[in-house]
Protein backbone atom coordinates (compact mmCIF):
# COMPACT_ATOMS: atom_id res chain seq x y z
CA UNK A 1 0.00 0.00 0.00
CA UNK A 2 1.34 3.49 -1.06
CA UNK A 3 1.12 6.11 2.18
CA UNK A 4 -1.49 8.86 1.78
CA UNK A 5 -0.50 12.36 0.41
CA UNK A 6 -0.57 13.53 3.87
CA UNK A 7 1.71 10.67 5.34
CA UNK A 8 4.65 11.89 3.28
CA UNK A 9 3.54 15.60 2.54
CA UNK A 10 6.65 16.83 4.74
CA UNK A 11 9.16 15.20 2.88
CA UNK A 12 7.82 15.83 -0.71
CA UNK A 13 8.04 19.30 0.87
CA UNK A 14 11.74 18.97 1.62
CA UNK A 15 12.61 17.02 -1.09
CA UNK A 16 11.13 19.58 -3.74
CA UNK A 17 13.04 22.27 -1.55
CA UNK A 18 15.80 20.91 -1.22
CA UNK A 19 16.38 19.85 2.55
CA UNK A 20 16.31 16.67 1.76
CA UNK A 21 17.32 14.17 -1.02
CA UNK A 22 15.12 12.33 -3.09
CA UNK A 23 15.18 8.79 -3.48
CA UNK A 24 14.86 8.48 -7.19
CA UNK A 25 16.05 11.55 -9.96
CA UNK A 26 14.86 10.66 -13.48
CA UNK A 27 16.81 13.39 -15.47
CA UNK A 28 17.84 13.61 -19.79
CA UNK A 29 14.10 13.09 -21.06
CA UNK A 30 11.41 14.76 -22.37
CA UNK A 31 8.87 15.34 -20.13
CA UNK A 32 4.93 15.01 -21.23
CA UNK A 33 3.03 16.71 -19.25
CA UNK A 34 -0.78 16.12 -19.98
CA UNK A 35 -2.13 19.02 -17.72
CA UNK A 36 -0.88 21.60 -20.63
CA UNK A 37 -0.57 18.76 -23.04
CA UNK A 38 2.80 19.96 -24.14
CA UNK A 39 6.25 18.25 -24.23
CA UNK A 40 9.33 19.82 -22.01
CA UNK A 41 12.72 18.97 -22.85
CA UNK A 42 15.22 18.63 -20.65
CA UNK A 43 12.38 18.14 -17.47
CA UNK A 44 13.51 15.82 -14.66
CA UNK A 45 11.59 14.03 -11.74
CA UNK A 46 12.61 13.64 -8.20
CA UNK A 47 10.50 11.03 -6.25
CA UNK A 48 10.03 10.44 -2.46
CA UNK A 49 7.96 7.75 -0.84
CA UNK A 50 6.63 6.78 -3.92
CA UNK A 51 5.49 10.11 -4.69
CA UNK A 52 6.16 12.85 -7.39
CA UNK A 53 8.19 15.32 -5.26
CA UNK A 54 9.92 17.76 -7.59
CA UNK A 55 8.98 18.05 -11.13
CA UNK A 56 10.73 20.88 -12.77
CA UNK A 57 13.78 22.07 -15.61
CA UNK A 58 16.45 21.15 -12.86
CA UNK A 59 16.86 18.47 -10.05
CA UNK A 60 19.87 18.89 -9.12
CA UNK A 61 18.96 20.36 -5.24
CA UNK A 62 16.95 17.02 -4.93
CA UNK A 63 20.22 14.58 -5.30
CA UNK A 64 21.66 12.81 -2.34
CA UNK A 65 24.85 10.68 -1.80
CA UNK A 66 21.84 7.77 -1.43
CA UNK A 67 20.05 9.35 -4.20
CA UNK A 68 19.10 6.60 -7.56
CA UNK A 69 20.01 8.56 -10.66
CA UNK A 70 17.42 7.18 -13.67
CA UNK A 71 19.19 8.22 -17.36
CA UNK A 72 16.38 8.97 -19.61
CA UNK A 73 18.45 9.10 -22.63
CA UNK A 74 16.47 11.03 -24.94
CA UNK A 75 13.35 9.10 -23.74
CA UNK A 76 9.94 10.22 -23.08
CA UNK A 77 8.33 10.12 -19.67
CA UNK A 78 5.03 9.78 -19.98
CA UNK A 79 2.25 8.76 -16.69
CA UNK A 80 1.15 5.49 -16.44
CA UNK A 81 -1.37 4.37 -18.05
CA UNK A 82 -5.27 3.92 -17.05
CA UNK A 83 -7.67 1.35 -17.94
CA UNK A 84 -11.08 3.46 -16.95
CA UNK A 85 -13.14 0.27 -17.43
CA UNK A 86 -12.75 -3.58 -17.43
CA UNK A 87 -13.49 -7.11 -15.90
CA UNK A 88 -9.87 -8.74 -14.85
CA UNK A 89 -12.25 -11.78 -15.00
CA UNK A 90 -12.75 -11.61 -19.20
CA UNK A 91 -8.64 -12.11 -18.58
CA UNK A 92 -9.68 -15.37 -17.70
CA UNK A 93 -6.58 -14.42 -14.73
CA UNK A 94 -7.20 -13.44 -10.98
CA UNK A 95 -5.73 -9.77 -10.60
CA UNK A 96 -2.29 -10.77 -9.49
CA UNK A 97 -1.68 -12.68 -12.80
CA UNK A 98 -3.74 -9.86 -14.78
CA UNK A 99 -1.50 -7.44 -13.23
CA UNK A 100 1.56 -9.50 -13.74
CA UNK A 101 0.27 -9.30 -17.19
CA UNK A 102 -0.22 -5.83 -17.90
CA UNK A 103 2.50 -4.01 -15.74
CA UNK A 104 5.17 -4.50 -18.95
CA UNK A 105 2.85 -2.74 -21.00
CA UNK A 106 3.28 0.09 -19.01
CA UNK A 107 -0.50 -0.37 -17.41
CA UNK A 108 -0.26 1.27 -13.57
CA UNK A 109 -3.93 1.87 -13.10
CA UNK A 110 -7.31 -0.34 -13.65
CA UNK A 111 -10.68 0.88 -12.43
CA UNK A 112 -12.11 -2.39 -12.74
CA UNK A 113 -15.54 -3.66 -12.44
CA UNK A 114 -15.99 -7.54 -11.06
CA UNK A 115 -19.32 -8.26 -11.60
CA UNK A 116 -18.56 -11.26 -13.04
CA UNK A 117 -17.60 -13.20 -9.88
CA UNK A 118 -20.49 -11.14 -8.33
CA UNK A 119 -22.80 -13.45 -10.60
CA UNK A 120 -21.31 -16.19 -8.83
CA UNK A 121 -20.47 -15.47 -5.44
CA UNK A 122 -22.01 -12.28 -4.72
CA UNK A 123 -20.86 -9.89 -2.46
CA UNK A 124 -17.96 -12.39 -0.88
CA UNK A 125 -16.76 -12.44 -4.60
CA UNK A 126 -16.65 -8.72 -5.01
CA UNK A 127 -14.25 -8.80 -1.65
CA UNK A 128 -12.15 -11.29 -2.75
CA UNK A 129 -11.17 -9.85 -5.62
CA UNK A 130 -11.17 -6.51 -3.81
CA UNK A 131 -8.60 -7.81 -1.12
CA UNK A 132 -6.28 -9.25 -4.26
CA UNK A 133 -6.50 -6.15 -6.09
CA UNK A 134 -5.54 -4.19 -2.89
CA UNK A 135 -2.30 -6.55 -3.07
CA UNK A 136 -0.84 -5.12 -6.05
CA UNK A 137 2.38 -2.95 -6.79
CA UNK A 138 -0.04 -0.92 -9.24
CA UNK A 139 -3.12 1.09 -8.65
CA UNK A 140 -5.78 -1.61 -9.26
CA UNK A 141 -9.31 0.26 -8.08
CA UNK A 142 -12.89 -1.90 -7.61
CA UNK A 143 -16.32 -0.64 -8.71
CA UNK A 144 -18.91 -2.17 -7.11
CA UNK A 145 -20.87 -4.05 -9.42
CA UNK A 146 -24.13 -2.73 -9.39
CA UNK A 147 -26.29 -5.18 -11.33
CA UNK A 148 -26.38 -8.88 -10.48
CA UNK A 149 -28.73 -9.92 -12.00
CA UNK A 150 -28.49 -7.48 -14.56
CA UNK A 151 -32.09 -8.00 -16.06
CA UNK A 152 -34.30 -9.01 -13.14
CA UNK A 153 -36.43 -11.33 -14.25
CA UNK A 154 -35.00 -12.56 -17.14
CA UNK A 155 -32.38 -14.36 -15.78
CA UNK A 156 -31.54 -16.40 -12.51
CA UNK A 157 -28.19 -15.55 -11.10
CA UNK A 158 -25.91 -17.43 -8.13
CA UNK A 159 -26.05 -14.48 -6.15
CA UNK A 160 -28.11 -11.02 -6.15
CA UNK A 161 -26.67 -7.59 -5.24
CA UNK A 162 -28.51 -5.64 -2.96
CA UNK A 163 -28.58 -1.86 -2.35
CA UNK A 164 -27.36 -2.93 1.16
CA UNK A 165 -24.31 -4.64 -0.46
CA UNK A 166 -23.35 -1.33 -2.44
CA UNK A 167 -23.62 0.39 0.65
CA UNK A 168 -21.29 -0.99 2.43
CA UNK A 169 -18.68 -1.83 -0.42
CA UNK A 170 -18.74 1.82 -0.46
CA UNK A 171 -16.58 2.15 2.86
CA UNK A 172 -13.76 -0.36 1.87
CA UNK A 173 -10.77 1.31 0.89
CA UNK A 174 -9.99 0.31 -2.96
CA UNK A 175 -14.30 1.27 -3.79
CA UNK A 176 -13.69 3.79 -6.46
CA UNK A 177 -17.53 3.82 -7.21
CA UNK A 178 -20.48 1.63 -9.09
CA UNK A 179 -19.96 -0.59 -11.76
CA UNK A 180 -21.73 0.09 -14.91
CA UNK A 181 -25.44 0.47 -14.98
CA UNK A 182 -26.54 -1.87 -16.96
CA UNK A 183 -30.13 -2.70 -16.02
CA UNK A 184 -30.73 0.99 -18.14
CA UNK A 185 -34.80 0.00 -18.44
CA UNK A 186 -34.98 -0.24 -14.35
CA UNK A 187 -33.11 3.44 -14.46
CA UNK A 188 -34.83 4.81 -17.14
CA UNK A 189 -38.08 3.31 -14.92
CA UNK A 190 -37.46 4.88 -11.56
CA UNK A 191 -36.51 1.30 -10.13
CA UNK A 192 -36.43 1.87 -6.67
CA UNK A 193 -33.60 -0.59 -6.06
CA UNK A 194 -31.56 0.75 -8.81
CA UNK A 195 -32.02 4.58 -7.56
CA UNK A 196 -31.04 3.38 -3.97
CA UNK A 197 -27.36 2.07 -5.31
CA UNK A 198 -26.82 4.88 -7.18
CA UNK A 199 -27.90 7.41 -3.94
CA UNK A 200 -25.70 5.33 -2.08
CA UNK A 201 -22.70 5.71 -4.22
CA UNK A 202 -22.96 9.37 -4.77
CA UNK A 203 -23.83 9.91 -0.99
CA UNK A 204 -20.29 8.23 -0.51
CA UNK A 205 -18.98 10.74 -3.06
CA UNK A 206 -17.92 8.04 -5.72
CA UNK A 207 -19.17 7.40 -9.32
CA UNK A 208 -21.18 5.70 -11.31
CA UNK A 209 -20.28 3.88 -13.95
CA UNK A 210 -22.83 3.76 -17.10
CA UNK A 211 -23.70 1.34 -19.60
CA UNK A 212 -27.32 2.29 -22.42
CA UNK A 213 -26.45 -0.60 -24.66
CA UNK A 214 -29.20 1.36 -26.71
CA UNK A 215 -29.45 3.27 -30.45
CA UNK A 216 -32.22 5.22 -29.04
CA UNK A 217 -30.41 8.34 -28.38
CA UNK A 218 -35.04 10.49 -27.43
CA UNK A 219 -35.99 10.50 -24.24
CA UNK A 220 -34.98 6.87 -23.19
CA UNK A 221 -31.62 7.98 -23.15
CA UNK A 222 -32.01 11.36 -21.45
CA UNK A 223 -33.66 9.71 -19.05
CA UNK A 224 -30.69 7.23 -18.48
CA UNK A 225 -28.48 10.24 -17.90
CA UNK A 226 -31.00 12.00 -15.30
CA UNK A 227 -30.53 8.55 -13.81
CA UNK A 228 -27.12 9.19 -12.47
CA UNK A 229 -24.33 7.78 -14.83
CA UNK A 230 -21.25 9.43 -15.25
CA UNK A 231 -19.76 7.59 -18.23
CA UNK A 232 -20.39 5.47 -20.77
CA UNK A 233 -18.51 2.52 -22.51
CA UNK A 234 -21.63 1.32 -25.24
CA UNK A 235 -21.05 3.71 -27.87
CA UNK A 236 -20.72 2.68 -31.02
CA UNK A 237 -20.52 5.98 -33.71
CA UNK A 238 -19.79 9.66 -33.56
CA UNK A 239 -23.56 10.02 -32.71
CA UNK A 240 -23.23 8.15 -29.50
CA UNK A 241 -20.17 9.98 -28.36
CA UNK A 242 -21.19 13.35 -28.30
CA UNK A 243 -24.63 12.84 -27.20
CA UNK A 244 -23.21 11.22 -24.13
CA UNK A 245 -20.55 14.14 -23.69
CA UNK A 246 -23.53 17.01 -24.10
CA UNK A 247 -25.35 15.16 -21.37
CA UNK A 248 -22.57 15.72 -18.91
CA UNK A 249 -21.15 12.21 -19.28
CA UNK A 250 -17.81 11.15 -20.24
CA UNK A 251 -17.52 9.18 -23.37
CA UNK A 252 -15.00 5.67 -22.83
CA UNK A 253 -14.61 4.19 -26.11
CA UNK A 254 -13.00 0.81 -26.07
CA UNK A 255 -10.97 -1.55 -27.83
CA UNK A 256 -10.43 -4.68 -26.47
CA UNK A 257 -9.76 -8.51 -27.81
CA UNK A 258 -13.53 -8.54 -29.74
CA UNK A 259 -14.71 -4.91 -29.60
CA UNK A 260 -13.60 -2.05 -31.61
CA UNK A 261 -15.18 0.61 -31.06
CA UNK A 262 -12.68 3.91 -30.73
CA UNK A 263 -11.77 4.11 -34.59
CA UNK A 264 -15.84 5.14 -35.46
CA UNK A 265 -16.47 7.45 -32.11
CA UNK A 266 -12.99 9.70 -31.71
CA UNK A 267 -13.99 11.37 -34.35
CA UNK A 268 -15.72 13.34 -32.61
CA UNK A 269 -12.90 14.58 -31.37
CA UNK A 270 -10.28 14.55 -34.32
CA UNK A 271 -13.01 15.91 -36.96
CA UNK A 272 -16.07 18.07 -34.96
CA UNK A 273 -13.38 19.07 -32.57
CA UNK A 274 -15.33 18.47 -29.42
CA UNK A 275 -13.00 19.03 -26.06
CA UNK A 276 -11.44 15.94 -25.53
CA UNK A 277 -10.79 15.78 -21.85
CA UNK A 278 -14.32 14.31 -21.87
CA UNK A 279 -13.22 11.12 -23.53
CA UNK A 280 -11.26 8.17 -22.26
CA UNK A 281 -9.84 5.44 -22.97
CA UNK A 282 -10.65 1.93 -21.97
CA UNK A 283 -10.15 -1.56 -22.70
CA UNK A 284 -13.67 -3.73 -21.78
CA UNK A 285 -11.90 -6.23 -22.69
CA UNK A 286 -9.14 -8.11 -23.21
CA UNK A 287 -8.69 -11.90 -23.09
CA UNK A 288 -5.27 -13.42 -22.22
CA UNK A 289 -4.29 -13.84 -25.64
CA UNK A 290 -4.58 -10.22 -26.05
CA UNK A 291 -2.46 -9.25 -23.44
CA UNK A 292 0.51 -11.49 -24.29
CA UNK A 293 0.71 -10.97 -27.78
CA UNK A 294 -0.43 -7.52 -28.92
CA UNK A 295 -0.31 -5.16 -24.90
CA UNK A 296 -2.98 -3.75 -23.21
CA UNK A 297 -3.46 -0.24 -22.65
CA UNK A 298 -0.62 0.43 -24.97
CA UNK A 299 -2.57 -0.93 -27.59
CA UNK A 300 -5.54 1.62 -27.33
CA UNK A 301 -3.44 4.48 -27.56
CA UNK A 302 -1.39 2.98 -30.24
CA UNK A 303 -4.71 2.80 -32.02
CA UNK A 304 -6.42 5.91 -31.42
CA UNK A 305 -2.94 7.35 -32.67
CA UNK A 306 -3.39 5.55 -35.89
CA UNK A 307 -6.98 6.48 -36.01
CA UNK A 308 -5.93 10.18 -36.18
CA UNK A 309 -5.78 11.50 -32.30
CA UNK A 310 -2.88 13.64 -31.98
CA UNK A 311 -0.37 11.67 -29.75
CA UNK A 312 -0.51 14.29 -26.53
CA UNK A 313 -4.79 13.74 -26.51
CA UNK A 314 -4.58 10.18 -26.85
CA UNK A 315 -2.25 9.73 -23.68
CA UNK A 316 -4.68 12.52 -22.01
CA UNK A 317 -7.35 10.30 -22.91
CA UNK A 318 -5.72 7.07 -21.33
CA UNK A 319 -4.26 8.87 -18.29
CA UNK A 320 -5.64 12.35 -16.41
CA UNK A 321 -8.94 12.08 -18.15
CA UNK A 322 -9.31 8.81 -16.32
CA UNK A 323 -8.10 10.34 -13.19
CA UNK A 324 -10.52 13.34 -13.29
CA UNK A 325 -13.32 11.13 -13.81
CA UNK A 326 -12.39 8.99 -10.84
CA UNK A 327 -12.05 11.90 -8.85
CA UNK A 328 -7.95 10.71 -8.84
CA UNK A 329 -6.98 13.87 -10.31
CA UNK A 330 -4.44 14.71 -7.23
CA UNK A 331 -3.73 10.99 -6.75
CA UNK A 332 -2.20 9.54 -10.34
CA UNK A 333 -2.75 10.14 -14.14
CA UNK A 334 0.10 12.96 -14.87
CA UNK A 335 3.65 13.69 -13.86
CA UNK A 336 3.30 16.37 -11.32
CA UNK A 337 4.10 16.88 -7.35
CA UNK A 338 2.14 14.78 -4.89
CA UNK A 339 0.66 12.41 -7.29
CA UNK A 340 1.56 8.50 -7.23
CA UNK A 341 5.38 8.06 -9.09
CA UNK A 342 3.70 6.04 -12.08
CA UNK A 343 5.88 6.85 -15.12
CA UNK A 344 6.82 5.10 -18.30
CA UNK A 345 9.84 5.52 -20.15
CA UNK A 346 9.38 5.49 -23.87
CA UNK A 347 11.30 5.92 -27.72
CA UNK A 348 8.56 7.34 -29.47
CA UNK A 349 4.85 8.33 -28.70
CA UNK A 350 3.65 7.24 -31.76
CA UNK A 351 4.70 3.94 -31.97
CA UNK A 352 4.76 3.83 -27.59
CA UNK A 353 7.57 1.37 -26.67
CA UNK A 354 7.51 0.58 -23.41
CA UNK A 355 10.52 0.30 -22.30
CA UNK A 356 10.86 1.08 -18.64
CA UNK A 357 7.57 1.33 -16.14
CA UNK A 358 7.81 3.16 -12.65
CA UNK A 359 5.19 2.24 -10.42
CA UNK A 360 5.08 4.33 -7.13
CA UNK A 361 8.11 4.84 -7.60
CA UNK A 362 9.74 1.72 -8.03
CA UNK A 363 11.07 -0.06 -10.98
CA UNK A 364 8.30 -3.20 -11.61
CA UNK A 365 9.40 -3.65 -15.64
CA UNK A 366 12.36 -3.01 -17.90
CA UNK A 367 12.39 -4.14 -21.72
CA UNK A 368 8.84 -6.00 -21.16
CA UNK A 369 9.91 -8.14 -18.53
CA UNK A 370 8.62 -7.69 -15.16
CA UNK A 371 10.67 -6.90 -12.37
CA UNK A 372 8.49 -7.16 -9.30
CA UNK A 373 5.82 -9.93 -7.42
CA UNK A 374 2.42 -9.85 -7.55
CA UNK A 375 1.27 -11.44 -4.69
CA UNK A 376 -1.57 -13.78 -4.63
CA UNK A 377 -4.70 -14.35 -2.02
CA UNK A 378 -5.13 -17.73 -0.69
CA UNK A 379 -8.48 -18.51 -2.43
CA UNK A 380 -10.96 -20.69 -0.60
CA UNK A 381 -12.23 -23.93 -1.68
CA UNK A 382 -15.73 -22.74 -2.25
CA UNK A 383 -15.04 -20.20 -4.79
CA UNK A 384 -13.31 -23.24 -6.50
CA UNK A 385 -16.47 -25.52 -6.71
CA UNK A 386 -19.22 -23.65 -8.49
CA UNK A 387 -19.80 -25.37 -11.28
CA UNK A 388 -23.23 -27.90 -10.32
CA UNK A 389 -25.26 -29.31 -13.04
CA UNK A 390 -27.36 -31.28 -10.96
CA UNK A 391 -27.21 -34.24 -13.29
CA UNK A 392 -25.07 -35.62 -16.08
CA UNK A 393 -26.32 -34.31 -18.92
CA UNK A 394 -27.06 -36.64 -22.61
CA UNK A 395 -27.86 -35.79 -26.12
CA UNK A 396 -31.39 -35.69 -25.08
CA UNK A 397 -31.31 -32.81 -23.01
CA UNK A 398 -30.50 -30.50 -26.31
CA UNK A 399 -33.23 -32.10 -28.45
CA UNK A 400 -35.65 -28.67 -29.11
CA UNK A 401 -39.11 -30.55 -29.80
CA UNK A 402 -41.12 -29.08 -33.11
CA UNK A 403 -44.82 -28.41 -32.74
CA UNK A 404 -47.18 -31.00 -33.48
CA UNK A 405 -47.35 -32.49 -37.26
CA UNK A 406 -44.40 -29.70 -38.39
CA UNK A 407 -42.22 -30.86 -40.87
CA UNK A 408 -40.56 -27.74 -40.70
CA UNK A 409 -40.39 -24.36 -38.45
CA UNK A 410 -39.39 -20.68 -38.34
CA UNK A 411 -37.15 -20.76 -35.69
CA UNK A 412 -35.75 -17.21 -34.05
CA UNK A 413 -32.15 -16.95 -34.32
CA UNK A 414 -28.95 -15.40 -32.72
CA UNK A 415 -27.07 -13.70 -35.24
CA UNK A 416 -23.42 -12.53 -34.19
CA UNK A 417 -21.67 -9.40 -35.58
CA UNK A 418 -18.16 -9.60 -36.01
CA UNK A 419 -16.52 -7.33 -33.52
CA UNK A 420 -19.34 -6.01 -31.36
CA UNK A 421 -21.20 -6.91 -28.89
CA UNK A 422 -24.57 -6.61 -29.83
CA UNK A 423 -26.64 -9.44 -31.89
CA UNK A 424 -29.18 -9.46 -34.56
CA UNK A 425 -32.85 -10.66 -34.34
CA UNK A 426 -32.66 -13.35 -36.99
CA UNK A 427 -35.06 -15.84 -37.93
CA UNK A 428 -34.43 -19.38 -40.49
CA UNK A 429 -36.46 -22.32 -41.93
CA UNK A 430 -35.45 -25.66 -40.13
CA UNK A 431 -35.95 -29.10 -41.04
CA UNK A 432 -37.81 -31.39 -38.26
CA UNK A 433 -36.43 -35.07 -37.88
CA UNK A 434 -38.63 -37.54 -35.79
CA UNK A 435 -40.22 -34.13 -33.91
CA UNK A 436 -37.15 -32.51 -33.64
CA UNK A 437 -35.81 -29.51 -35.10
CA UNK A 438 -32.11 -29.37 -36.17
CA UNK A 439 -29.87 -26.91 -36.98
CA UNK A 440 -28.70 -25.87 -40.49
CA UNK A 441 -24.90 -26.47 -41.33
CA UNK A 442 -25.33 -24.96 -44.98
CA UNK A 443 -27.01 -21.73 -43.64
CA UNK A 444 -25.09 -21.74 -40.85
CA UNK A 445 -27.08 -22.08 -37.60
CA UNK A 446 -25.92 -23.66 -35.21
CA UNK A 447 -27.69 -24.79 -31.80
CA UNK A 448 -26.83 -22.66 -28.74
CA UNK A 449 -27.94 -23.69 -25.01
CA UNK A 450 -27.45 -22.07 -21.57
CA UNK A 451 -26.55 -24.65 -19.26
CA UNK A 452 -28.27 -23.76 -15.13
CA UNK A 453 -24.44 -24.35 -13.36
CA UNK A 454 -25.01 -22.39 -9.95
CA UNK A 455 -27.65 -24.44 -8.17
CA UNK A 456 -27.83 -27.69 -9.69
CA UNK A 457 -31.25 -27.95 -11.24
CA UNK A 458 -30.68 -29.52 -14.60
CA UNK A 459 -32.08 -26.93 -16.55
CA UNK A 460 -31.13 -26.61 -20.15
CA UNK A 461 -32.60 -23.71 -22.45
CA UNK A 462 -32.02 -24.47 -26.07
CA UNK A 463 -31.98 -22.24 -28.81
CA UNK A 464 -30.22 -21.26 -32.70
CA UNK A 465 -27.62 -19.38 -33.37
CA UNK A 466 -25.53 -18.17 -36.48
CA UNK A 467 -22.75 -16.47 -37.62
CA UNK A 468 -19.90 -18.48 -36.40
CA UNK A 469 -19.70 -21.04 -39.19
CA UNK A 470 -19.41 -24.39 -37.61
CA UNK A 471 -19.13 -27.81 -39.79
CA UNK A 472 -19.38 -30.84 -38.73
CA UNK A 473 -19.97 -32.67 -35.26
CA UNK A 474 -18.43 -30.61 -32.96
CA UNK A 475 -19.58 -28.02 -29.83
CA UNK A 476 -17.81 -25.49 -27.83
CA UNK A 477 -18.90 -24.91 -23.71
CA UNK A 478 -17.65 -22.12 -21.38
CA UNK A 479 -18.92 -21.33 -17.78
CA UNK A 480 -17.78 -17.37 -18.84
CA UNK A 481 -21.33 -16.17 -19.99
CA UNK A 482 -21.93 -12.93 -19.26
CA UNK A 483 -23.35 -12.30 -17.28
CA UNK A 484 -25.56 -14.75 -15.16
CA UNK A 485 -22.41 -17.36 -15.85
CA UNK A 486 -23.93 -20.20 -16.32
CA UNK A 487 -22.68 -22.42 -19.30
CA UNK A 488 -23.33 -21.47 -22.80
CA UNK A 489 -22.83 -24.43 -25.29
CA UNK A 490 -22.66 -24.15 -28.94
CA UNK A 491 -22.76 -26.76 -31.08
CA UNK A 492 -23.54 -28.70 -34.53
CA UNK A 493 -24.10 -32.07 -32.48
CA UNK A 494 -26.37 -33.23 -29.40
CA UNK A 495 -23.86 -35.65 -28.85
CA UNK A 496 -20.76 -33.56 -28.40
CA UNK A 497 -22.79 -30.92 -26.69
CA UNK A 498 -23.40 -33.28 -24.20
CA UNK A 499 -20.34 -34.43 -23.83
CA UNK A 500 -18.66 -30.59 -23.49
CA UNK A 501 -20.87 -29.76 -20.51
CA UNK A 502 -20.13 -32.68 -19.05
CA UNK A 503 -16.34 -32.00 -19.23
CA UNK A 504 -16.44 -28.62 -17.42
CA UNK A 505 -18.56 -29.90 -14.39
CA UNK A 506 -16.15 -32.24 -14.05
CA UNK A 507 -13.28 -30.15 -14.39
CA UNK A 508 -15.19 -27.08 -12.21
CA UNK A 509 -15.88 -24.57 -15.07
CA UNK A 510 -13.51 -23.54 -18.13
CA UNK A 511 -13.77 -23.37 -22.13
CA UNK A 512 -13.92 -26.95 -23.78
CA UNK A 513 -14.28 -27.85 -28.03
CA UNK A 514 -15.26 -31.00 -28.66
CA UNK A 515 -15.12 -32.49 -32.63
CA UNK A 516 -16.35 -35.78 -33.53
CA UNK A 517 -16.57 -37.42 -29.96
CA UNK A 518 -13.07 -35.79 -28.92
CA UNK A 519 -12.10 -32.97 -26.79
CA UNK A 520 -9.37 -31.00 -28.77
CA UNK A 521 -8.66 -27.76 -26.56
CA UNK A 522 -9.72 -26.59 -22.87
CA UNK A 523 -8.81 -24.01 -20.79
CA UNK A 524 -9.55 -24.64 -16.77
CA UNK A 525 -10.79 -21.96 -14.69
CA UNK A 526 -11.38 -23.33 -11.15
CA UNK A 527 -11.87 -20.29 -9.78
CA UNK A 528 -15.75 -19.35 -9.91
CA UNK A 529 -15.88 -20.71 -13.47
CA UNK A 530 -14.19 -17.68 -14.29
CA UNK A 531 -10.26 -17.38 -13.65
CA UNK A 532 -7.13 -19.67 -13.35
CA UNK A 533 -4.42 -19.00 -10.97
CA UNK A 534 -1.92 -19.80 -13.72
CA UNK A 535 0.84 -17.41 -15.33
CA UNK A 536 -0.68 -15.27 -18.60
CA UNK A 537 1.74 -17.00 -20.60
CA UNK A 538 0.14 -20.14 -19.57
CA UNK A 539 -3.40 -19.45 -20.08
CA UNK A 540 -2.96 -17.51 -23.54
CA UNK A 541 -1.24 -20.88 -24.66
CA UNK A 542 -4.03 -22.67 -24.05
CA UNK A 543 -6.83 -20.36 -25.21
CA UNK A 544 -4.85 -19.81 -28.20
CA UNK A 545 -5.04 -23.79 -28.74
CA UNK A 546 -8.71 -22.81 -28.50
CA UNK A 547 -8.78 -20.39 -31.01
CA UNK A 548 -7.48 -22.88 -33.22
CA UNK A 549 -10.16 -25.88 -32.22
CA UNK A 550 -12.80 -23.48 -33.16
CA UNK A 551 -10.90 -22.73 -36.57
CA UNK A 552 -10.74 -25.96 -37.24
CA UNK A 553 -14.40 -26.53 -36.85
CA UNK A 554 -14.92 -23.84 -39.22
CA UNK A 555 -15.24 -20.41 -37.53
CA UNK A 556 -13.50 -17.55 -39.34
CA UNK A 557 -15.03 -15.12 -36.90
CA UNK A 558 -12.18 -12.48 -35.05
CA UNK A 559 -11.85 -13.29 -31.55
CA UNK A 560 -15.15 -15.36 -31.98
CA UNK A 561 -15.32 -16.98 -28.14
CA UNK A 562 -15.64 -13.11 -26.81
CA UNK A 563 -18.76 -13.26 -29.19
CA UNK A 564 -19.81 -16.57 -27.88
CA UNK A 565 -18.92 -15.66 -24.26
CA UNK A 566 -21.79 -12.90 -24.70
CA UNK A 567 -24.45 -14.81 -26.01
CA UNK A 568 -26.66 -14.94 -22.64
CA UNK A 569 -25.64 -10.91 -22.18
CA UNK A 570 -29.53 -10.10 -21.57
CA UNK A 571 -29.24 -6.57 -21.42
CA UNK A 572 -27.20 -5.68 -24.87
CA UNK A 573 -29.97 -6.07 -27.80
CA UNK A 574 -30.63 -8.17 -29.69
CA UNK A 575 -31.76 -11.30 -29.18
CA UNK A 576 -30.12 -13.24 -25.71
CA UNK A 577 -30.84 -16.45 -24.06
CA UNK A 578 -30.82 -17.59 -20.43
CA UNK A 579 -32.04 -19.61 -17.99
CA UNK A 580 -35.38 -18.70 -18.60
CA UNK A 581 -35.65 -18.42 -22.22
CA UNK A 582 -34.76 -17.00 -25.25
CA UNK A 583 -34.48 -13.03 -24.63
CA UNK A 584 -35.89 -10.43 -26.90
CA UNK A 585 -33.44 -7.39 -25.74
CA UNK A 586 -35.22 -4.85 -27.15
CA UNK A 587 -38.43 -5.40 -25.35
CA UNK A 588 -37.01 -6.75 -22.50
CA UNK A 589 -38.96 -10.03 -22.42
CA UNK A 590 -39.03 -13.40 -22.99
CA UNK A 591 -39.84 -14.68 -26.49
CA UNK A 592 -41.18 -17.74 -27.95
CA UNK A 593 -38.16 -19.66 -30.22
CA UNK A 594 -40.64 -20.22 -32.80
CA UNK A 595 -42.57 -17.79 -35.28
CA UNK A 596 -46.32 -18.58 -35.22
CA UNK A 597 -47.20 -20.14 -38.48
Amino acid sequence: MIKSWAEVAPRLIAVAAGREPADCVIRGGKLVNVHSREVLDGWQVAIADGRFAYVGPDATHCIGERTEIIEAEGRYLIPGLCDAHMHIESGMLTPAEFARAVIPHGTTSMFTDPHEIANVLGLEGVRLMHDEAMMQPVNIFTQMPSCAPSAPGLETTGHEITPEDVAEAMTWPGIVGLGEMMNFPGVIHADPKMLAEIAATQAAGKTVGGHYASPDLGPAFHAYAAGGPADDHEGTCEADAVARVRQGMRSMMRLGSAWYDVESQITAVTEKGLDPRNFILCTDDSHSGTLVNDGHMNRVVRHAIACGADPLVALQMATINTATHFGLERELGSIAPGRRADVILTADLVTLPIERVIARGRTVAIGGRITVECPHLDWPDHARNTVHLGKVLAAADFEISAPDGANTVTAKVIGVIENQAPTKALTADLAVEGGIVQPDEGAGVAQIALVERHRGTGGVTNGFVSGFGYKGRMALASTVAHDSHHMIVVGTDRENMALAANRLGEVGGGITVFRDGREIALVELPIAGLMSEDRAETVALKADRMVEAMAECGCTLNNAYMQHSLLALVVIPELRISDLGLVDVTRFEITDLFEEA
